[in-house]
């Protein structure tokens, strides 16, 4: 079965909706309307766990004909519940818009009304100016907020936005199903017949889906209609005195009634990827009198389209900025992986990313390799010119981060930035130099998001798959001493290497030492550390080192005469991460890795061992793990060696079994006890 078919399977929460619980039914479904019973609810009828819900939530897409084009318009009503303070959050809401030179996009809110219950009489709260403000992203985005006023548990919050866009070709995503319960979800479009959009839908749930046919007209003045548009809107002025233009809109409307939230759960890639959503996408038009003209239907339409861009596909072809800098970065002879480490190295230290995800560029490669700065396409097209100029065969990779989801369907939104790659010897060898730790073939974690699409010098373009397939380590190298008292005083050296150290650079290379220190204390909860030394934590051609020493009273228990602990001491799996009955999500590991822990401890004279737990080695089905335990004893000493090795970065949810009983075995092994007994 493919990685996308593990994605969706349905979940036991679905089982609420197929049932026919029907919440929804009893609770009206306009602005305005809020009763004391909604006021009282105390907690939510279906989920009591949650913070908040959505008691309905109304879009509507629209299109107007202007003077000259379509404006799309987008207006969203939302009544949201607070059942806790943890839902406090839900009263805020935020919507990002483009502000481009030439067209620019708005957000208006309205009907924004908090509603609490005073002395058993509804209290109304008005939101004001000064609730809402606008934030900028980049020079080209903007993001409206709205901060509702008094909010408390048990409020009910209200509200409305209105977007008004020229660029037609993508319709908002709507998702019906939030991290919180959503009683009632409902999505109209109102399409115009000349528009042909794609419909793609994920996630387990059925929406109920209505479609209709409804005759629009347009009163409009002669000379505001360009000829363009009186002849695709088959305009006839000698059959009305007023100039009035008649077409066809085709409405649909899906709905969903008490969708479940979205649970958090460990190891998910991206929450959103499973949420059940309904997106569109412009995929041509059809003008009476005219060709069909055609937008993105296939991978190969999408990555052509991005690739003809001036944005895209013309940066590649500009060198003169570089090209003195480049011959000494080449000067002296080297294979092909030498010239694109070479290249890469170059690019990566001298450039700075501005954080901004993108496959298109904004300033343009020249100007960004003059300030030194760029957003992850002026970067990575840079970087795919230069090793084009070095005679490498090297293409541009378009990619989903994690955090933008999964690209499911084909569509220029699937993808929010662009890689590089090179071919060397027949293997495909992936970049982003964007990252200051990444290394060639080592893309920074964000980018391990299952597929991307290479796009080749002639145009067309290959699936690739991101996912890593090398296994990481991290291997930890203890040695401890064990007083009568059942103090256990020690050091230890762990060290990580491949994406283990990206990660470990990623997360902690800004803290300080301290801050580091706590971090470690507080991952194995009972250890106090000492003399702590950190090596090649912000450089990328060795492994990351740590060394400490280390004390704690808290890994052993001393009764009457007799010490117990575990031979990995602080080090041992506390609990299996995996704890839920089912498991609605693939397990993301992010990439492949091997756990190696080596422990010698040294016992206190006068004791001696009286059991020791059983060496084990066991293999998940599938081939998707194996785990060696081997604990021996000579004389006063204790060796220990454990090895968890998962070998595949994602499994999926049909074998989450597998994978939660081999994690109780190996937490379960890691757990038990040595025993030392007096001589």
């Amino acid at each position: 079965m493919s990685r996308f078919n593990h994605c969706f399977t349905l979940n036991f929460y679905w089982l609420i909706v197929l049932l026919g619980c029907s919440i929804s039914s009893a609770q009206n479904h306009e602005l305005g309307k809020v009763t004391i019973d909604e006021l009282k609810e105390k907690v939510h009828p279906i989920d009591s766990t949650a913070s908040a819900a959505v008691l309905f939530t109304k879009g509507k897409v629209s299109f107007e004909l202007n003077e000259s084009d379509y404006t799309m318009i987008t207006q969203v009503e939302v009544k949201i519940k607070i059942y806790k303070k943890e839902g406090y959050e839900w009263g805020n809401e935020k919507i990002p818009f483009y502000i481009g030179a030439s067209a620019r996009e708005s957000v208006e809110f309205s009907n924004a009304v908090t509603y609490n219950l005073v002395n058993g009489t509804i209290q109304k709260t008005k939101a004001k100016p000064e609730n809402e403000f606008v934030e900028e992203i980049n020079k080209s985005f903007q993001v409206k907020k709205i901060s509702m006023p008094n909010v408390k548990e048990g409020a009910i919050i209200e509200y409305k936005y209105t977007i008004r866009t020229p660029f037609i070709t993508n319709i908002r995503d709507w998702q019906f199903q939030k991290k919180i319960p959503v009683n009632y979800s409902e999505f109209t479009t109102d399409i115009p017949e000349y528009l042909i959009f794609n419909v793609f839908r994920k996630g387990s749930a059925v929406f109920e889906e209505t479609k209709d046919k409804i005759s629009k007209y347009i009163s409009i003045s002669q000379d505001h209609l360009s000829w363009q548009y009186k002849r695709r809107l088959q305009y006839n002025p000698y059959t009305h005195d007023v100039d009035q233009i008649s077409y066809i809109d085709n409405r649909t409307v899906y709905s969903l009634r008490n969708v479940p939230a979205l649970k958090e759960e460990l190891f998910v890639n991206n929450i959103n990827n499973y949420a059940s959503v309904v997106e569109h996408e412009l995929s041509g038009i059809n003008l009476p009198d005219a060709s069909f003209e055609s937008f993105s239907v296939t991978w190969e339409d999408v990555a052509k389209k991005i690739n003809e861009s001036e944005y895209f596909g013309d940066q590649l072809n500009k060198t003169n900025y570089y090209e003195d800098d480049l011959k000494n970065v080449l000067s002296t002879s080297l294979t092909n992986e030498e010239k694109t480490a070479a290249v890469f190295k170059y690019v990566q230290s001298r450039m700075n990313w501005n954080k901004r995800l993108s496959y298109y560029c904004y300033e343009g490669v020249k100007k960004a390799y003059q300030d030194k700065v760029g957003n992850s396409a002026e970067i990575n097209l840079m970087l795919v010119s230069m090793l084009r100029q070095a005679n490498l065969e090297a293409n541009p990779v378009l990619i989903s981060t994690r955090s933008n989801g999964i690209s499911l369907f084909p569509s220029r939104s699937a993808f929010n930035i662009v890689i590089a790659s090179v071919l060397i010897d027949g293997k495909l060898v992936l970049l982003d130099a964007t990252s200051k730790y990444a290394t060639p073939g080592m893309l920074p974690i964000r980018d391990l998001n299952w597929f991307g699409r290479l796009i080749k010098k002639d145009g067309t373009s290959e699936m690739v798959d991101l996912m890593p397939t090398t296994t990481s380590c991290d291997v930890v190298n203890m040695i401890t001493s064990i007083d009568v008292t059942g103090q256990v005083k020690g050091k230890i050296r762990e060290q990580y290497l491949d994406y283990s150290a990206i990660e470990y650079r990623e997360k902690l290379s800004e803290l300080n030492q301290n801050e580091v220190i706590e971090k470690i204390e507080k991952k194995y909860n009972s250890l106090e550390i000492e003399n702590f030394e950190l090596a090649n934590n912000t450089t990328t051609n060795e492994s990351v080192v740590e060394k400490y020493d280390i004390k704690t009273n808290g890994a052993t228990e001393v009764l009457e005469g007799k010490i117990y602990f575990s031979p990995m001491i602080c080090f041992a799996m506390s609990e299996n991460p995996f704890k839920q009955e089912t498991r609605a999500y693939p397990v993301d590991f992010s990439f492949p890795f091997r756990n190696k822990f080596t422990s010698t401890i040294t016992i206190p004279e006068g004791y001696q061992v009286e059991s020791l737990p059983k060496s084990i080695a066991i293999s998940m089905e599938m081939k998707y793990g194996t785990f060696n335990y081997t604990v021996t004893n000579t004389e006063s000493q204790i060796q220990l060696t454990a090895v968890l090795e998962i070998k595949t970065s994602i499994v999926p949810p049909e074998d989450y079994d597998i994978l939660k009983e081999f994690y109780k075995v190996v937490v379960e092994k890691e757990n038990e006890k040595i025993v030392l007994k007096k001589i």
